[in-house]
């Protein structure tokens, strides 16, 4: 079992330990989630643990668990999501697979007892009930916010991981992944992190009659590696304008070759180190996928309310005599790119701007095909302009840098159109 850690006088933490553990003691009432900001919530999530320490100490190295047992702190989540709320969802249409998984562990292994169509209430307490089942209720932002352990119990064992930081989901046999390192039991208003990859196993305490808990996912697609193969199909675009060799044509049937040829083998090599010196002298990185997807694939704002689109932009149009500043900075994305219009055969390059503030609630995070990328496009003659804008916290129109007033009116007038400036 980790060593409980209480937060001192002073506010310095004891000691270093393999998976830390907090507990929070009750001062005047339960802790509030703060909903103004993601930053505000994330805070709020973690407390009383500080979000420098966290990604200090915790994130991507070790399991952090927090505990809040005190009767007033448990109500802390409680609130927020019950198994009684999947009685109302239910009515409004949601369909096994899509939106819920119901299953259980069958001899060390994931069985699945979906049924086909519509899902019903009473089928699912059934399930529950009588099989034991887990309900896997997916994308739940779609219908509330929730988070952490909300009811019950939740007996979990932490192992350490055969692979760190693993990419895939794999399943592990029982004689590779040893004892547990950590075992503990959450309860409702507690919070349990852990690096992706750590292998875990989670059961409902024998006597309690459900357990009501959520997991977060984040950063699957975010390392070091996928940021290098959405950069380098732009640093060889680049490079490739400047550099004839990299335009030549590879050697005459070495597409059907069954291994790579030691000659093709030292060409790449040179290549790359080539685009590597180029990169350290560059300082415009080339995003091909990873800021739209980012945007695409966001909720809206949180503090627009359930059903609001910002489909109509508010308050003053923007002139030549107006100071403008950029809003839902947290919910916007600027990259340079290819030209994507299949008509332009020069294929220049772009500023794109990708935002989510017209991303819809209700289809989040569910491979819905109609997902669509909302945002601008502009001259790369416009990148000096934009990035006034996105650095300063209010600029003149008058002082854009570009060349006429017609633009500069075109671009705040273009911004406040898709409710991304306000003016001020």
């Amino acid at each position: 079992m980790p060593k409980k850690v209480k937060p001192a006088g002073d506010g310095k933490e004891e000691g270093p330990v393999p998976c830390k553990q907090v507990k929070v003691e009750a001062a005047g009432g339960p802790s509030p989630l703060n909903l103004d900001s993601p930053s505000g919530l994330f805070e709020s999530l973690i407390s009383p643990i500080k979000t420098e320490t966290f990604f200090k100490e915790f994130w991507e190295q070790k399991p952090l668990l927090i505990q809040r047992d005190d009767p007033v702190l448990a109500t802390y989540y409680r609130s927020l999501f019950r198994l009684s709320d999947l009685k109302s969802l239910c009515s409004r249409g949601m369909y096994y697979g899509r939106d819920v998984n119901v299953c259980r562990c069958v001899n060390g292994k994931k069985k699945v007892l979906n049924k086909d169509g519509k899902v019903h209430f009473l089928q699912l307490r059934k399930d529950f009930d009588q099989k034991r089942a887990t309900i896997q209720f997916h994308q739940p932002q779609r219908f509330k916010v929730f988070i952490l352990q909300l009811e019950g119990e939740k007996h979990w064992r932490l192992y350490h991981p055969t692979v760190p930081l693993a990419r895939e989901y794999s399943l592990e046999a029982e004689d590779r992944i040893g004892r547990p390192a950590h075992e503990f039991t959450l309860k409702p208003g507690d919070l349990l992190y852990f690096p992706r990859g750590t292998i875990h196993q989670a059961d409902t305490p024998s006597g309690l009659a459900h357990s009501t808990h959520v997991t977060i996912s984040t950063y699957q697609n975010s390392s070091w590696g996928d940021f290098l193969l959405d950069t380098i199909s732009g640093l060889v675009f680049d490079t490739a304008k400047a550099d004839v060799e990299l335009r030549a044509g590879i050697p005459r049937q070495l597409l059907l070759q069954v291994e790579t040829t030691a000659v093709a083998t030292r060409k790449l090599s040179g290549f790359l180190r080539m685009l590597a010196d180029r990169l350290e002298g560059t300082k415009e990185l080339l995003s091909a996928d990873m800021k739209k997807d980012f945007a695409m694939n966001r909720l809206p704002p949180y503090y627009l309310g359930d059903g609001v689109e910002l489909s109509t932009p508010g308050g003053q149009l923007p002139g030549l005599d107006s100071t403008v500043r950029l809003q839902f900075r947290d919910h916007v994305v600027l990259t340079v790119g290819p030209d994507q219009d299949p008509s332009d055969e020069t294929r220049e390059k772009m500023v794109y701007i990708y935002h989510s503030l017209k991303n819809r609630r209700e289809t989040h995070m569910m491979g819905n095909e109609e997902t669509e990328s909302h945002g601008l496009r502009f001259p790369l003659s416009h990148i000096d302009a934009l990035k006034q804008i996105w650095n300063s916290s209010a600029i003149s129109v008058k002082d854009l840098k570009l060349t006429t007033d017609e633009e500069k009116q075109s671009l705040v007038l273009a911004l406040w159109t898709e409710c991304l400036i306000q003016v001020v």
